[in-house]
């Protein structure tokens, strides 16, 4: 459900993941570096320790950056060191997604300084149009994941608001929803979503029905994964553009990149936490075609949902997720091949561009706006298969991050990963985890 320092976007893709209009905040990838501290945690070695207490060094940096020049706002531009709200005014976005972090990393202090301050200060009672996707995965995912660590009472209560102020997303006439809501008023706008943002929802709305006893967060949420999966084609793919309100298909490019990625992940994840048949069902149907039509050889590209004619022969940072689904869903040997192949883009530059053209290993999108996704790969599989390559591979990334990314107030993105460009200086849209 989850950058410090800023998370501004360097570089487009050549088909942008997500709608471009809503920047990254600092936590998503503070939260995802953890995970190479918790790569050393099943069998700790004198290396495996230096290399966690590096990772812990490099997380309080970061946020201590925050709470200097940011503290009160949704995210800190490193380079000019000025806070930046998404909309104009604070949703606390950058406390509210990393307070989990900061108490599994044990930094009691400045988990209940940023506690203080979500539970006396956040309110959702704003007249601003805030993109669904991006405030579920970051702002409830947030809350209820602090509120099951703490049963701080306030964090769910605010997740329960929230929830509430979201809900008319879901009045589309196919029951998929929409891409924007007021948080004051409900008014909803943006017909056109994707796979990703229709289907990346349920497990924050699921988890806020158990924790409220309210069905209708969980109802709403699934009903749209389900209305999403059965306009899929007869060979079982989707693509990556559908009219929220007609159910059309307005791009046929099927591919586990952006703008589709966390589907997959969510069917499978809903199927583990919930025990839904209905999803464990849509999972094995959809990975099956997967496998089918976009795996190609040790990657996985871009296919006709219509035809499985092969489009493109790319792969970049959003697709490096997959190894971890894979993992997760009991296909180790594809996880591994991919993850090896992920690493192979992340080498190429020492550090992973966005998009990849994998057959002649050229760039064809040169950014790197601090994608987390092929860190929690490694993170999945360190701890599935004990295999002490991928701590390695953890310590890479986290070298190269040092190397590249940081500055004097926390991380930030690159222009080009091809030219060792030095951090972007100038914010710009960056649409993903």
């Amino acid at each position: 459900m989850k950058s410090i320092g800023a998370t501004h976007r360097a570089s487009a893709p050549r088909r942008p993941p997500r709608n471009p209009a809503t920047p990254q905040p600092f936590s998503r990838l503070h939260t995802r570096i953890a995970l190479i501290l918790l790569l050393t945690t099943t069998t700790l070695t004198a290396a495996d320790a230096q290399l966690a207490e590096r990772v812990r060094a490099e997380f309080l940096f970061s946020w201590r950056a925050y709470e200097q020049y940011a503290w009160g706002h949704d995210e800190l531009r490193p380079l000019s060191k000025t806070p930046r709200d998404w909309y104009g005014q604070s949703l606390l976005i950058t406390p509210v997604d990393s307070l989990d972090a900061l108490i599994l990393l044990g930094f009691d202090d400045e988990a209940a300084k940023a506690r203080k301050l979500i539970d006396e200060t956040l309110s959702f009672d704003k007249d601003i149009s805030v993109k669904n996707f991006e405030i579920t995965i970051r702002v409830l995912g947030g809350l209820l994941s602090g509120y099951e660590l703490t049963g701080d009472k306030r964090l769910l209560d605010l997740a329960d608001d929230l929830g509430t102020r979201l809900l008319p997303v879901f009045n589309s006439p196919t029951g998929m929803p929409y891409v924007n809501v007021n948080l004051k008023t409900g008014k909803i706008s943006g017909t056109k979503s994707n796979p990703a943002e229709v289907g990346t929802l349920l497990l924050e709305f699921g988890t806020l029905s158990k924790l409220t006893h309210k069905p209708i967060y969980y109802d709403k949420a699934k009903n749209a994964l389900v209305q999403l999966y059965k306009r899929r084609s007869k060979i079982g793919l989707v693509g990556d553009e559908i009219d929220v309100e007609t159910g059309e298909w307005t791009s046929h490019a099927s591919h586990v990149g952006g703008a589709i990625d966390s589907y997959y992940e969510y069917l499978l994840k809903c199927a583990r936490l919930f025990h839904d048949r209905d999803c464990e069902s849509m999972w094995k149907t959809s990975i099956r075609a997967v496998n089918k039509y976009l795996a190609d050889g040790p990657w996985y590209g871009e296919v006709d949902m219509e035809t499985g004619k092969r489009m493109a022969p790319e792969f970049g940072a959003l697709h490096a997720f997959f190894p971890g689904v894979l993992a997760l869903g009991g296909d180790l040997a594809r996880a591994k091949a991919l993850q090896a192949s992920a690493f192979r883009m992340w080498q190429l530059h020492g550090i992973e561009p966005e998009v990849l053209n994998y057959k002649t290993m050229t760039v064809t999108s040169p950014g790197y706006p601090l994608r987390p996704e092929i860190i929690e790969s490694a993170y999945i599989l360190r701890r599935l298969t004990n295999d002490p390559q991928y701590v390695e591979m953890g310590r890479v990334f986290l070298d190269s991050l040092v190397a590249h990314c940081r500055t004097d107030a926390g991380y930030t993105t690159l222009k080009s990963v091809a030219t060792a460009s030095s951090p972007t200086a100038v914010p710009t849209p960056a649409t993903r985890r």
